[in-house]
């Protein structure tokens, strides 16, 4: 794991790399008990879920006290790789199923972050606003658009304009139509040379220009 992230983001801590580290354990201990990752997806906890959650810190670097909001989080993902990644920025990681998110409590608590909290929680019934909002293939673009758009910040803090960065894959053309002139597309294999980055992309669309 930490050769694995030395080679894409050379800047990363000691402390940081072990805590990316720890990750791999606790996800399998936590996996055997409580399915948050498809179990014959497991040992590819590295490239599929650490590293595609860290595409969001190749395309922006979060400004310290930017708030994000992590929507549909399951157990953790993209949301406590970015914690790790961005100390000094705000995570709340949202989802509606408890035991998931008791996961994402428990291994964000073993690895001693202090920058996240959590809700078990609709994201139709969540009120307070943040800078962003991330998401990753939790629902189509106009649903997640429809939902969030109340949770989104106008305070601008950050190069990019507040809005939401999202991770997909596949034809995403059907559902982008509707914000072609705002929408931001980029392929993850601009950045990453794994093979399972290939249909792999970013979605970003600025809410508050």
């Amino acid at each position: 794991m930490k050769t694995l992230l030395k080679t894409y983001f050379p800047s990363l801590s000691e402390h940081q790399l072990e805590q990316f580290d720890a990750l791999i354990d606790l996800y399998k201990d936590w996996n055997s008990k409580i399915n948050v990752i498809s179990r014959k997806d497991v040992d590819n906890l590295p490239v599929h879920h650490i590293l595609h959650s860290l595409a969001i810190a190749k395309y922006i670097q979060f400004m310290p006290n930017t708030t994000v909001i992590d929507v549909g989080t399951g157990g953790g993902f993209p949301g406590i790789p970015l914690a790790i990644f961005f100390p000094e920025v705000k995570f709340l990681l949202l989802d509606s199923i408890g035991k998931k998110v008791r996961v994402a409590q428990e291994i964000s608590s073993a690895i001693g972050l202090q920058n996240v909290t959590f809700a078990h929680a609709r994201i139709e019934d969540e009120k307070r606003t943040f800078d962003f909002v991330v998401s990753r293939a939790v629902m189509l673009l106009p649903e997640l658009v429809k939902v969030t758009r109340k949770n989104i910040s106008r305070e601008q803090k950050n190069a990019l304009p507040n809005g939401i960065i999202c991770l997909k894959g596949g034809d995403l053309s059907a559902e982008t139509h509707l914000f072609k002139n705002d929408v931001e597309i980029t392929e993850l294999s601009t950045w990453f040379k794994e093979p399972f980055f290939d249909t792999k992309k970013l979605v970003y669309l600025p809410v508050f220009k």
